[in-house]
């Protein structure tokens, strides 16, 4: 009698500590089966079908899904970590879906772009006339001698809500945002919010186009489309950086432009030390700089030292920067959808040195050698370069803040297609076939 009692407990101890790491994202469209030992058993990737029962076994609907499986055979399950940085997901079940109809639209435009201007002129008078949306320009903007002087946008234009970079913060009134140029539009609109960032549609109107998948021939009908929720998203990791310097001499800030002219944001003032953060989407790149010498800098990984980087530099990119400098450095390129985090050296002084890539959520520690001869150098998304000098660090890791891009298909048929397109990915001549002979 007591062993039964024992056994009763065993199997409803198996069947709670099952159920407590179960997540039914993962499977709400899974069918459970009768339970054996105590212990439910559902279908998944992992569970190989008995003999005689493969129709009725059927694919999950995601490969990893929201939250990933945590429980590896009758005992074992992984340990709950509340520092979760990210989610995998898979790409096909990612789709835009708002909460309340949007409101307001950031319009980013390519500056000293005349060829911009119609276009520009017709989205805002699409988004202000025909949705009645509130249009939030860059002020510069405006300023175009051709948008300025034109008498027929001037009933448009005093609608719109306008800001300066580094001086207003617009991050808390945006429901989603319009890009009209090339790639360099999307970086600079992932540059304006260094927290949550809203939706991104961007249209190709510059020279590579990379990012930027919809074509503004029929955008009254795209456009329709994202504020009615009906589209795929990608989402590109980014990189938090955060730059501590050593306080060598008094700076001044005013209005987030310091006497030397670099423009910084959340800057922290501690004793000795000054502290500035920022959101990468493309990449860290660390270099020699004007100096003749080689850089000579350590890299850390979880305060580990992991190798010391000789040559011209290092890049530091996400899955989308991967196709960008790291690319032409000879790494290899990634799809936005990877977690991952690569590090690509720069023309290095060894035969042995290749690319790596590490996985998300690590902390990666840029510092100058002790021995190094030279300062470095470093950019972010080639914006806001700046030295670096001995006892200055740069730490890396993956940000809780994603950019969501809009597909015009879906993630993976946009990424080829811009290989393809863009980069001309495997294009060869084909080799002829045999010739049939009589």
């Amino acid at each position: 009698m007591e062993m039964n009692r024992e056994k009763l407990c065993a199997s409803k101890a198996d069947v709670s500590s099952d159920t407590a790491f179960h997540c039914s994202t993962c499977h709400d469209d899974e069918e459970w089966s009768n339970t054996s030992r105590g212990r439910a058993k559902s279908r998944s990737l992992s569970a190989s079908p008995a003999l005689g029962s493969t129709k009725e076994f059927r694919r999950t609907r995601s490969l990893h899904g929201p939250c990933p499986v945590t429980t590896f055979g009758p005992k074992a399950c992984m340990l709950q970590n509340p520092k979760t940085i990210m989610h995998i997901q898979d790409p096909a079940s990612q789709r835009l879906t708002w909460n309340k109809p949007p409101k307001s639209v950031l319009v980013i435009k390519k500056i000293r772009d005349a060829s911009l201007l119609q276009p520009f002129k017709e989205l805002c008078v699409y988004l202000t006339e025909e949705n009645n949306m509130i249009v939030y320009v860059e002020k510069k903007v405006l300023e175009d001698p051709a948008i300025a002087n034109d008498d027929n946008f001037g009933p448009v234009k005093k609608k719109f809500c306008t800001f300066r970079e580094d001086y207003d913060d617009i991050s808390n009134q945006i429901d989603f945002i319009i890009c009209l140029g090339g790639d360099g539009t999307l970086l600079y609109a992932s540059s304006l919010f260094q927290g949550s960032v809203p939706p991104v549609m961007a249209f190709h109107l510059g020279s590579l186009g990379f990012l930027t998948p919809f074509n503004f021939e029929n955008f009254q009908s795209q456009v329709t489309q994202v504020i009615e929720g009906n589209a795929a998203l990608v989402l590109r990791s980014r990189l938090k950086v955060k730059v501590v310097k050593e306080h060598r001499e008094k700076i001044t800030v005013q209005n987030g432009i310091e006497e030397n002219g670099v423009v910084s944001t959340n800057i922290e003032k501690e004793v000795g030390k000054q502290i500035m953060q920022y959101q990468v989407l493309n990449e860290v790149v660390v270099d020699r700089g004007p100096s003749s010498y080689l850089s000579n800098v350590d890299v850390f990984l979880d305060g580990h030292l992991i190798t010391t980087v000789q040559g011209d530099g290092v890049i530091v990119s996400t899955p989308t920067g991967s196709t960008a400098y790291a690319a032409a450095a000879g790494a290899s390129m990634i799809h936005p959808n990877v977690p991952a985090i690569m590090i690509t050296p720069i023309c290095p002084h060894s035969l042995s040195f290749r690319p790596i890539v590490v996985p998300a959520g690590v902390e990666l520690k840029i510092m100058l050698s002790p021995d190094a001869r030279n300062t470095a150098w470093v950019s972010f998304d080639g914006r806001k370069r700046q030295e670096i000098c001995h006892g200055d660090s740069i730490s890396i890791t993956t940000s809780c803040y994603p950019l969501p891009s809009i597909c015009f298909r879906d993630p993976v048929s946009d990424w080829f297609e811009s290989l393809a397109e863009c980069l001309h990915w495997n294009v060869r001549k084909k080799q002829n076939n045999f010739a049939v002979e009589e």
